[in-house]
Protein backbone atom coordinates (compact mmCIF):
# COMPACT_ATOMS: atom_id res chain seq x y z
CA UNK A 1 0.00 0.00 0.00
CA UNK A 2 1.39 3.24 -0.87
CA UNK A 3 1.70 6.05 1.82
CA UNK A 4 -0.45 8.44 0.23
CA UNK A 5 -3.26 5.96 0.29
CA UNK A 6 -3.26 6.16 3.96
CA UNK A 7 -4.03 9.23 3.84
CA UNK A 8 -8.14 9.66 2.07
CA UNK A 9 -9.16 12.42 3.67
CA UNK A 10 -6.68 15.42 2.10
CA UNK A 11 -9.47 18.03 1.79
CA UNK A 12 -10.55 17.50 5.71
CA UNK A 13 -6.55 17.07 6.58
CA UNK A 14 -5.83 20.58 6.73
CA UNK A 15 -8.44 20.93 9.23
CA UNK A 16 -5.60 18.70 11.45
CA UNK A 17 -8.58 16.81 12.91
CA UNK A 18 -8.22 16.98 16.71
CA UNK A 19 -9.06 14.87 20.57
CA UNK A 20 -7.02 16.79 22.93
CA UNK A 21 -5.50 15.20 25.61
CA UNK A 22 -3.88 18.00 27.40
CA UNK A 23 -1.08 16.99 29.95
CA UNK A 24 1.28 19.47 29.09
CA UNK A 25 1.20 22.84 31.16
CA UNK A 26 -1.49 24.86 29.08
CA UNK A 27 -1.28 28.75 31.05
CA UNK A 28 -1.68 32.08 29.30
CA UNK A 29 1.94 33.18 27.85
CA UNK A 30 3.09 36.04 26.10
CA UNK A 31 3.44 35.98 22.11
CA UNK A 32 7.11 35.83 22.30
CA UNK A 33 9.48 33.98 24.82
CA UNK A 34 11.13 36.22 27.63
CA UNK A 35 14.32 36.45 25.80
CA UNK A 36 12.31 38.27 22.38
CA UNK A 37 12.62 35.39 20.10
CA UNK A 38 9.69 34.04 18.51
CA UNK A 39 7.76 31.46 20.53
CA UNK A 40 8.58 27.89 20.21
CA UNK A 41 5.61 25.17 20.93
CA UNK A 42 5.45 21.47 20.78
CA UNK A 43 2.61 18.84 20.68
CA UNK A 44 1.76 15.27 19.94
CA UNK A 45 -1.29 14.09 17.67
CA UNK A 46 -3.18 10.64 17.79
CA UNK A 47 -5.10 10.35 15.29
CA UNK A 48 -7.74 7.50 15.45
CA UNK A 49 -10.07 6.62 12.07
CA UNK A 50 -10.26 3.51 9.67
CA UNK A 51 -6.55 3.26 9.10
CA UNK A 52 -5.91 2.31 12.60
CA UNK A 53 -3.61 4.99 15.03
CA UNK A 54 -1.24 7.50 13.87
CA UNK A 55 1.03 9.61 15.74
CA UNK A 56 2.62 12.76 14.68
CA UNK A 57 5.08 15.37 16.46
CA UNK A 58 4.69 18.91 15.85
CA UNK A 59 7.78 21.55 16.36
CA UNK A 60 7.43 24.97 15.83
CA UNK A 61 9.81 28.61 16.28
CA UNK A 62 8.00 31.39 14.74
CA UNK A 63 6.39 30.37 11.63
CA UNK A 64 8.70 27.42 10.59
CA UNK A 65 6.83 24.18 11.44
CA UNK A 66 8.56 20.53 11.88
CA UNK A 67 5.90 17.56 11.62
CA UNK A 68 7.06 13.88 11.66
CA UNK A 69 4.63 10.93 11.37
CA UNK A 70 5.37 7.56 11.28
CA UNK A 71 3.22 5.74 7.89
CA UNK A 72 3.54 2.24 7.13
CA UNK A 73 6.76 1.77 8.77
CA UNK A 74 8.35 5.69 6.78
CA UNK A 75 8.83 8.58 8.42
CA UNK A 76 7.15 11.24 6.60
CA UNK A 77 8.71 14.67 7.29
CA UNK A 78 7.50 17.89 6.52
CA UNK A 79 9.35 21.35 6.71
CA UNK A 80 8.14 24.56 6.31
CA UNK A 81 10.43 27.74 6.86
CA UNK A 82 10.07 31.04 4.70
CA UNK A 83 9.19 30.52 1.32
CA UNK A 84 10.08 26.57 1.15
CA UNK A 85 7.26 23.57 1.99
CA UNK A 86 9.37 20.53 2.49
CA UNK A 87 7.90 17.14 2.56
CA UNK A 88 10.14 13.66 2.47
CA UNK A 89 10.16 10.05 3.52
CA UNK A 90 12.75 9.80 5.59
CA UNK A 91 13.40 6.04 5.16
CA UNK A 92 14.12 6.13 1.35
CA UNK A 93 15.61 9.63 1.45
CA UNK A 94 13.47 10.90 -1.42
CA UNK A 95 10.76 13.88 -1.29
CA UNK A 96 9.72 17.40 -3.01
CA UNK A 97 11.12 21.26 -2.06
CA UNK A 98 8.10 23.22 -3.30
CA UNK A 99 7.95 27.19 -3.21
CA UNK A 100 4.92 28.39 -1.22
CA UNK A 101 2.54 30.87 -2.71
CA UNK A 102 3.85 34.51 -1.90
CA UNK A 103 0.98 35.34 -0.50
CA UNK A 104 1.32 32.39 2.54
CA UNK A 105 4.54 34.02 2.85
CA UNK A 106 3.23 37.38 3.40
CA UNK A 107 0.70 35.89 6.03
CA UNK A 108 3.78 34.39 8.49
CA UNK A 109 3.15 35.41 11.79
CA UNK A 110 6.32 34.60 14.62
CA UNK A 111 3.75 35.38 17.11
CA UNK A 112 0.94 32.61 15.52
CA UNK A 113 1.36 28.73 15.85
CA UNK A 114 1.28 27.52 12.19
CA UNK A 115 -0.22 24.13 13.78
CA UNK A 116 -3.29 24.08 15.97
CA UNK A 117 -4.92 26.67 14.42
CA UNK A 118 -8.44 24.54 13.81
CA UNK A 119 -10.21 27.56 15.72
CA UNK A 120 -8.93 30.02 13.09
CA UNK A 121 -9.32 27.64 9.90
CA UNK A 122 -13.09 26.15 11.43
CA UNK A 123 -14.66 30.14 11.96
CA UNK A 124 -13.11 31.27 8.80
CA UNK A 125 -15.66 28.53 7.33
CA UNK A 126 -18.43 29.71 9.10
CA UNK A 127 -17.75 26.94 12.56
CA UNK A 128 -20.20 28.67 14.99
CA UNK A 129 -20.32 28.12 18.78
CA UNK A 130 -22.76 25.55 20.01
CA UNK A 131 -22.03 25.34 23.60
CA UNK A 132 -19.49 25.49 26.60
CA UNK A 133 -18.44 22.76 28.91
CA UNK A 134 -15.61 22.15 31.69
CA UNK A 135 -12.81 19.92 29.90
CA UNK A 136 -10.01 19.01 32.10
CA UNK A 137 -10.41 22.21 34.07
CA UNK A 138 -10.13 24.06 31.24
CA UNK A 139 -13.32 26.38 30.11
CA UNK A 140 -14.13 25.03 26.54
CA UNK A 141 -15.98 26.62 23.75
CA UNK A 142 -17.70 24.27 20.97
CA UNK A 143 -17.76 24.81 17.70
CA UNK A 144 -19.57 23.02 15.23
CA UNK A 145 -19.71 23.45 10.70
CA UNK A 146 -21.87 21.06 8.56
CA UNK A 147 -21.16 21.71 5.36
CA UNK A 148 -21.27 19.40 2.15
CA UNK A 149 -17.79 17.97 3.22
CA UNK A 150 -19.60 17.16 6.44
CA UNK A 151 -19.09 17.88 9.82
CA UNK A 152 -16.58 19.11 11.88
CA UNK A 153 -16.86 19.44 15.97
CA UNK A 154 -14.32 21.40 17.75
CA UNK A 155 -13.51 21.97 21.56
CA UNK A 156 -11.07 24.90 21.85
CA UNK A 157 -9.65 26.72 25.05
CA UNK A 158 -11.47 30.06 25.43
CA UNK A 159 -8.17 32.03 26.33
CA UNK A 160 -6.67 34.12 24.07
CA UNK A 161 -4.24 30.86 23.11
CA UNK A 162 -6.88 29.29 21.58
CA UNK A 163 -5.56 25.78 21.70
CA UNK A 164 -7.78 23.09 20.13
CA UNK A 165 -9.08 20.82 22.79
CA UNK A 166 -10.85 18.30 20.51
CA UNK A 167 -12.14 17.83 16.54
CA UNK A 168 -14.33 15.27 15.15
CA UNK A 169 -14.33 14.48 11.32
CA UNK A 170 -17.24 13.14 9.81
CA UNK A 171 -16.88 12.75 5.52
CA UNK A 172 -20.26 12.88 4.22
CA UNK A 173 -18.66 11.49 1.01
CA UNK A 174 -17.16 8.29 2.58
CA UNK A 175 -19.19 8.26 6.14
CA UNK A 176 -15.99 7.87 7.73
CA UNK A 177 -15.17 9.37 11.07
CA UNK A 178 -11.31 10.45 12.55
CA UNK A 179 -10.47 11.88 15.42
CA UNK A 180 -7.29 13.13 16.48
CA UNK A 181 -5.86 13.65 20.16
CA UNK A 182 -3.68 16.20 20.91
CA UNK A 183 -1.20 15.37 23.79
CA UNK A 184 2.42 16.97 25.73
CA UNK A 185 1.94 20.57 24.24
CA UNK A 186 5.12 22.42 25.74
CA UNK A 187 5.86 25.66 25.02
CA UNK A 188 9.08 28.18 24.77
CA UNK A 189 11.26 25.58 24.23
CA UNK A 190 14.97 26.31 23.28
CA UNK A 191 15.15 25.10 19.72
CA UNK A 192 17.78 25.70 17.27
CA UNK A 193 17.03 27.38 13.76
CA UNK A 194 18.96 24.31 12.01
CA UNK A 195 15.91 21.80 13.43
CA UNK A 196 13.92 23.51 10.50
CA UNK A 197 16.22 22.77 8.20
CA UNK A 198 15.87 19.27 5.87
CA UNK A 199 18.31 16.32 6.25
CA UNK A 200 21.10 16.80 3.76
CA UNK A 201 21.13 13.73 2.42
CA UNK A 202 17.57 13.72 1.06
CA UNK A 203 17.21 13.75 -2.94
CA UNK A 204 14.59 16.78 -2.99
CA UNK A 205 13.21 17.66 -6.15
CA UNK A 206 13.00 21.50 -6.39
CA UNK A 207 8.78 22.59 -7.91
CA UNK A 208 7.03 25.64 -7.97
CA UNK A 209 3.39 25.50 -5.78
CA UNK A 210 1.33 26.08 -9.30
CA UNK A 211 3.65 23.34 -10.73
CA UNK A 212 2.59 20.79 -7.63
CA UNK A 213 -1.09 21.98 -8.00
CA UNK A 214 -1.13 21.28 -11.97
CA UNK A 215 0.79 17.89 -11.50
CA UNK A 216 -1.84 17.21 -8.70
CA UNK A 217 -5.15 17.75 -10.52
CA UNK A 218 -3.35 16.12 -13.84
CA UNK A 219 -1.45 12.88 -12.22
CA UNK A 220 -3.31 12.68 -8.96
CA UNK A 221 -0.22 12.15 -7.13
CA UNK A 222 2.99 13.70 -7.11
CA UNK A 223 6.37 12.63 -4.78
CA UNK A 224 6.88 9.90 -2.71
CA UNK A 225 4.90 11.09 0.41
CA UNK A 226 1.35 12.86 0.38
CA UNK A 227 1.40 17.01 0.79
CA UNK A 228 -0.62 17.25 4.14
CA UNK A 229 -1.21 21.32 5.44
CA UNK A 230 -1.96 22.29 2.31
CA UNK A 231 -2.87 25.74 3.76
CA UNK A 232 0.66 26.34 4.16
CA UNK A 233 1.66 25.79 0.55
CA UNK A 234 -0.90 27.96 -0.95
CA UNK A 235 -4.33 30.05 -0.64
CA UNK A 236 -7.08 27.21 -0.09
CA UNK A 237 -9.77 29.79 -1.64
CA UNK A 238 -7.50 29.71 -4.99
CA UNK A 239 -8.44 26.03 -5.61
Amino acid sequence: MSLRALFPFRRLLVLLGCLFTLSGCLIALPAFAEDGKARTWYAQTLTRGEAGLNVTHFWSKGSMLRAETIVAGHKVVTIVRGDTYYAYDALEGRGLAITREPANVAKDDPSKRPFGREYEILTSQGAELVREEEMLGRRAGIYRITDELGKRELWVTEDGERIPLRVEIYDRRTSARRTIDYVNWQSDLRIPDDFFAPDARMQLTPMSHTEYLRRTTEEGSVGPVPVLYLDLLYERNAD
